[in-house]
């Protein structure tokens, strides 16, 4: 008998932030005026959705 293997393929959510991250990516490259800024930019693209949630809970007096 064959046994079925499920595979998980990602929730949308998580499309979502492939899509912030790429985007994000992109925007903190292009304004980057040397190469370590670009590098930090990667960085900052990989936690953008944390500092979203933070500065919205702010804004929001949580």
């Amino acid at each position: 008998m064959k046994e079925h293997i499920r595979r998980n393929a990602g929730s949308p959510s998580s499309a979502v932030y492939g899509m912030g991250f790429i985007g994000s990516a992109i925007y903190f490259i292009q304004h980057a005026s040397s190469f370590w800024m670009g590098a930090l930019g990667i960085l900052k693209a990989i936690v953008w959705p944390a500092i979203l949630t933070y500065k919205a809970f702010g804004l929001l007096n949580m």
